[in-house]
């Protein structure tokens, strides 16, 4: 090839002396076979030497037959792989030939790495090739998987992340292999052919580099010095990699070998940059490390994350070390970098690394191992752009989803249902108190122990403030942006949950699409929009991701029982009725399934136990007074519900009230899950399905009705459970209505009109929706109730007492210097305090007379309002109250100013130290649930059974330029 000369000709200009060096620890099941390959090399070796470094399994033994006990060097146990051909050179005299010049090459072997029979002639011929390449490697092979590569050269990112270009498991075609010779940063000392004078100018592998990382040393040495390191693909050598992988005890360190091969490799990065890359690679490896150990942590491998810490303290804590090995490599470290650096892994594949380390995370894989071997740079021909043409990734996977279709209609439906309440003032109305403040507003909220709102309240705030606090966050502090997309956007967010958290147990794309769609416009989604009614709508969202959770706590699986218990928390700290429902279906699957499969019933008491813990002040609370469990967050108006709710409502899923659409809309998705009974399949899911819409019907009926402080309680919650059964009922057996068809003429007809009636459901439920648009209570341009004049007027701490008379009784309410935030009308005053206070607002609008209002003066009260249109009756009251000031009086309301300052009440003194430990606990608690709910992987390699000889090439398979190499 190339018109080079044959190996074995005299004439040749040179001649070359190989050395071969096995070095042995441990590995008798795979020396044999690779003294073996090494005996049976096309090109004769000159000299061969074997060293045991303290085999205990026989190793030294094989050598020693093999090579002859002259030929065997024994070392100690702790002896490293580089110290062990340090001593092997120093005793070994150089060759002598009878040629004016005789090249010397020292080829090195692990005891699991056998070569290929003409992998040594592959590697000669490529040297005589290239004169100036001094360090040579073999492809490397998986010693089990015969096709599976490994290795054609490794270069490193700059923060010591080991890559090779390749795919997992990927397999050799040839595809890699080009004209042969692969320009490399390094390679392997598992084959590497290095020449003896070079080993000798760069002092060889370094000792202090016992295992790991000395081959890229050795290497980046030799590439500073001028000299290349290729790769021969036509070389090939198959690898074990049992330190890597475990496969056995390292007897030269006492670190775990992960930790070691870390260490190794930030010490090799570092003693091998310049001066300014050496600071920038500090920085980078700190922050770098310190990212990966909290992914560690929270993929639940602690074990890996503080052998990150360990390996990058080990390197930055000894200064002296890192100093002596940057003073032995000074030589050519700067000069020779430019050389280096263009091989090194691109910044854009380091950050695409590190994406794929997030993404392999979220999908439950883990993080990537830091001793990874994917995703090298390699250089590529397109022209910029065209990977855009070419590219079948998230784009594409996103316009051609179901899923996200979906979830673009439901959105234009909903944009259009919605038409009056996209833009305008404050959102408000119904259930929603008009939405003021920020993120920082709510978290303040949460964490005082006394609250100025209203009359004073030591009552620690409810925890779903803490919830809208974070959701405020993550919108940049704008709670009325989160409020509105988790509101006005319940809908979409329905469908998508939906979709998404059914794709387990519904296969079928079409039956996915209809029940998505279906669950999403269902009459309890529309009604909970209407009425504002938000605690509903994020437990409506949820819910479909609690039934896929469910199905795995009943596998036993502990992960999914965490992430149930914190969603189900979520959504209990909105609607605590939830929790009782999901308690009773829990304990009839534990009737069901803790005897028959391992582990559900400790899954469930983790599901269940979980909110207990999280929620325990408050729901401690809900104990104390048992009707407020049927209420959810926010303001309670009789107006709200439907009090001649007949059964047929209920029957149909409506919850009735505003924003619901007539019973026939749903009557489709019944008739559907009825003829779901008449399928053969899936007969359990089908029983199961309509024995959660029985539940949730029935438990509707019971609390519809029923009152909690004169308000009737909103059955939407029973009402969405029952759906949820309904709906998988009717689409788990939808695959088979084609072999239901093909029965015969008959049932062709009905399964047609089946699917016809299925699909018309949701199209009619987001038509009615559509034309009828997004009804009160819910609205925009909700006036602040706050008046201006009363905001300007009012000193810190001092309030505005807020008349609403209706039907003859008035409601008050104080607000101290602003509209009240979400969750101050959960807040309880003293009931002594309440009731003084409510006799005073009695008295002074009844018009009695008497100290009422210095009773309001005490509680700090400036300004008495009363929103428009104000009664004559009670703005002539108020008139000729003394001790009032009329300010202003319109259509739009009358305000009124007490004729003394009010003082402020004072703060109290000191602060709830039990509130603070709480939130403390709390906080940690969350932190250890969202740590064993999160993905996680087990990092233990796999029990892989090594033969001692491995598994033979498929007949007929060779390398495609085998042909190629002079023999």
């Amino acid at each position: 090839m190339g018109g080079a000369q044959p190996y074995d000709d005299p004439q040749g200009p040179d001649v070359q002396s190989v050395t071969a060096i096995v070095v042995a620890h441990d590995g008798a099941r795979w020396l044999k076979e690779t003294l073996a390959a090494v005996r049976r090399q096309t090109r004769p070796l000159d000299r061969v030497v074997g060293v045991d470094n303290g085999s205990r399994d026989g190793g030294g033994q094989m050598l020693t037959e093999a090579f002859g006990a002259g030929n065997v060097l024994t070392m100690p146990r702790s002896t490293g792989f580089g110290e062990a051909v340090h001593e092997v050179l120093d005793r070994l005299p150089r060759a002598q030939g009878h040629e004016p010049h005789v090249d010397e090459w020292v080829w090195l072997l692990h005891d699991d790495c056998a070569p290929d029979p003409q992998a040594l002639q592959a590697l000669l011929w490529a040297a005589d090739q290239d004169p100036g390449a001094a360090i040579l490697g073999p492809k490397l092979l998986d010693w089990l998987d015969r096709r599976s590569l490994l290795e054609i050269g490794v270069t490193v990112s700059r923060s010591g992340m080991r890559d090779t270009g390749l795919e997992p498991r990927e397999y050799d075609q040839g595809q890699h292999d080009g004209e042969g010779l692969r320009d490399v940063l390094s390679v392997s000392t598992a084959g590497m052919l290095i020449r003896r004078d070079v080993w000798d100018q760069l002092s060889g592998l370094d000792p202090e580099l016992p295992l790991f990382r000395d081959d890229l040393d050795l290497c980046w040495r030799a590439r500073a010095a001028g000299h290349r390191v290729v790769n021969v693909t036509e070389a090939v050598a198959w690898h074990a990699e049992a330190a890597t992988r475990r496969r056995r005890r390292l007897s030269v360190s006492n670190e775990h070998p992960r930790r070691l091969d870390r260490r190794n490799a930030l010490l090799v990065i570092m003693a091998n940059l310049p001066l300014w890359a050496l600071m920038r690679s500090i920085f980078r490896n700190i922050f770098g490390s310190v990212f990966r150990t909290v992914l560690f942590l929270v993929a639940k491998q602690p074990a890996n994350a503080l052998d990150e810490m360990a390996a990058l303290a080990s390197v930055i804590g000894r200064p002296g070390r890192l100093m002596r090995a940057r003073r032995r490599r000074r030589q050519w470290r700067k000069q020779g970098y430019p050389s280096v650096a263009r091989l090194l892994t691109p910044s854009g594949a380091a950050f695409r690394r590190l994406a794929d380390m997030v993404q392999s995370f979220i999908a439950g894989a883990g993080p990537v191992d830091s001793a990874g071997r994917h995703h090298a740079a390699a250089e590529t021909d397109e022209e910029d752009g065209e990977e855009l043409l070419s590219d079948s990734g998230l784009m594409q996977r996103m316009f051609t989803s179901p899923g996200v279709l979906l979830c673009l209609v439901l959105l234009a439906v909903t944009l259009a249902a919605e038409r009056s309440l996209l833009y305008g003032g404050l959102l408000g109305g119904g259930s929603l108190v008009p939405i003021t403040g920020g993120a920082s507003d709510l978290w303040r909220l949460y964490t005082e122990s006394h609250h100025v709102t209203g009359l004073g309240s030591d009552t620690w705030a409810p925890p779903y403030v803490a919830l809208l606090a974070l959701v405020s966050t993550i919108f940049l502090g704008k709670t009325w942006l989160a409020v509105s997309v988790l509101l006005l956007g319940c809908v979409p967010l329905a469908g998508f949950s939906a979709y998404a958290a059914t794709k387990k147990m519904i296969s079928y794309t079409p039956a996915r699409v209809w029940l998505a769609a279906t669950y999403a416009l269902l009459p309890v989604a529309t009604g909970v929009i209407a009425s504002g009614r938000l605690g509903t709508a994020i437990v409506f969202v949820l819910l479909p991701v609690y039934a896929a959770l469910a199905t795995r706590i009943v596998a036993g699986s502990r992960r999914a029982a965490w992430g149930f218990g914190l969603l189900l928390a979520v959504g209990t700290a909105f609607v605590p009725l939830l929790y009782v429902l999901v308690a009773i279906l829990g304990a009839l699957a534990a009737v069901s399934f803790a005897g028959v499969r391992k582990g559900v019933g400790v899954a469930l008491a983790i599901g269940l136990g979980t909110p207990i813990v999280l929620l325990f002040p408050w729901l401690g609370r809900l104990v104390q007074d048992p009707g407020r469990i049927l209420l959810e967050s926010g303001l309670h108006d009789i107006a709200l519900t439907d009090p001649r709710l007949g059964a047929e409502n209920l029957l149909m899923l409506s919850p009735g009230g505003p924003g619901t659409p007539p019973i026939w809309v749903t009557a489709g998705l019944v008739a559907v899950a009825l003829a779901a009974l008449l399928v053969r399949r899936h007969q359990m899911v089908v029983a199961i399905g309509w024995g959660v819409m029985l539940f949730g019907v029935l438990v509707a009926i019971v609390v519809g009705r029923l009152t909690v402080h004169g308000v009737p309680v909103w059955p939407g919650v029973p009402l969405a459970f029952a759906a949820t059964g309904l709906l998988v009922a009717a689409a788990r057996p939808a695959r088979w209505i084609g072999e239901f068809a093909a029965t015969g003429r008959l049932r062709r007809v009905a399964a047609g009109l089946i699917v016809v009636v299925a699909f018309a459901t949701p199209l009619a439920a987001a038509a009615v929706w559509v034309r009828s648009g997004a009804e009160e209570p819910l609205q925009r341009g909700v006036r602040d109730p706050m008046p201006l004049l009363a905001a300007v007027g009012s000193a810190k701490g001092q309030g505005t007492l807020v008349l609403r008379p209706r039907d003859g009784v008035v409601t008050y309410s104080v607000l101290r210097g602003g509209a009240p935030l979400i969750g101050e009308s959960d807040l309880e005053s003293p009931e002594d305090a309440s009731q003084r206070f409510g006799t005073a607002v009695a008295g002074l609008a009844s018009g009695r007379g008497g100290t009422y209002a210095q009773t309001l003066a005490q509680y700090g009260v400036q300004f008495v309002s009363v929103p428009g249109p104000v009664e004559a009756s009670l703005h002539r009251t108020l008139d000729s109250e003394p001790a009032l000031v009329r300010m202003s009086l319109s259509a739009a309301g009358g305000l009124w100013r007490l004729a003394q300052p009010a003082p402020a009440p004072p703060p109290p003194s000191g602060g709830d130290s039990m509130h603070r430990i709480w939130l403390w606990a709390q906080a940690t608690i969350l932190l250890v649930i969202l740590i064993l709910a999160s993905p996680g992987a087990r990092t233990a390699e796999a029990e892989e059974q090594y033969a001692d000889v491995p598994q033979e090439e498929p007949r007929g398979r060779r390398r495609a330029g085998e042909d190629r190499v002079p023999v």
